[in-house]
């Protein structure tokens, strides 16, 4: 009877440090990268405006004035607003209308919804020529912002300023996945034309330079769950360290009464 309990004990306890344990393959980032040399361009991917967003455009020409593309130029006071959507003095941005469109100076309403920053540049651009010689368009997006949550060392709203953003960046700027965070299943909620939709990404598969979500869009919310062994520590029975230590106790327990 006292054999058999201590082997029980010694098969729980090696039972559970293993299982408190994780592997090679589920913490380190890219496993298998070397599979990526030679590979160009696995994914384009220039983030689309949608309804609501708010671009920042500056026009300017490197062969006229610049008072010459003032009429171009947004007012100090943010008068010029976003056909029928109104304009976000904060932002001091062209807020695109439920339509679709924004209201520029003397261009009038100006369709940019589905367009890239790069096909709007070169349509504003166009446009002005008619008007200025050599016009050069800048367009930004304001409200570029990606909700991160869950276990990274700095959850919050991180604002994009690059104009285009990928995952292993992001989690770079949120300080990184913490060791009770899982990598192998975060989760990207996204919404589009008002139709919300979840993807996963694996930081531990170089699949995810492949996948639609690796490229995030402007408010997108990014949540990493906690392992296993995280969860567990906010029960009952706390971390893989304290159910050791009942167990041990426990055990103890018995041989003193079993002997």
């Amino acid at each position: 009877m006292f054999k058999s309990m201590r082997k029980l004990g010694w098969f729980l306890i090696l039972s559970i440090i293993v299982s408190s344990c994780a592997t090679k393959d589920q913490v380190v980032y890219f496993n298998d990268v070397q599979q990526l040399e030679g590979q160009v361009n696995l994914l384009e991917y220039e983030p689309k405006i949608e309804r609501n967003d708010v671009l920042r455009i500056n026009v300017s020409s490197s062969s006229v004035n610049e008072e010459i593309v003032a009429p171009f130029q947004m007012n100090q006071q943010g008068a010029q607003s976003g056909g029928g959507g109104g304009q976000n003095l904060s932002l001091t941005g062209y807020l695109v209308s439920p339509q679709g469109t924004i209201n520029f100076p003397v261009l009038g309403t100006v369709e940019v919804e589905g367009l890239s920053r790069t096909a709007i540049q070169e349509k504003l651009q166009k446009q002005i020529a008619e008007y200025v010689r050599d016009p050069v368009v800048d367009v930004r997006i304001v409200n570029f912002n990606v909700t991160v949550l869950g276990e990274v060392g700095n959850p919050g709203r991180v604002q994009i300023t690059d104009g285009r953003i990928t995952m292993p960046e992001l989690l770079a700027m949120s300080g990184d996945v913490s060791y009770t965070g899982k990598r192998q299943n975060i989760r990207v909620i996204r919404e589009v034309d008002g139709v919300k939709s979840v993807g996963f990404i694996d930081m531990t598969e170089i699949d995810l330079f492949d996948s639609p979500y690796y490229y995030l869009k402007q408010n997108d919310i990014v949540y990493v769950e906690p392992t296993y062994a995280r969860m567990k520590s906010a029960g009952f029975f706390g971390s893989p360290g304290a159910i050791l230590g009942l167990v041990s106790s426990t055990l103890s327990l018995i041989f003193i009464f079993t002997r």
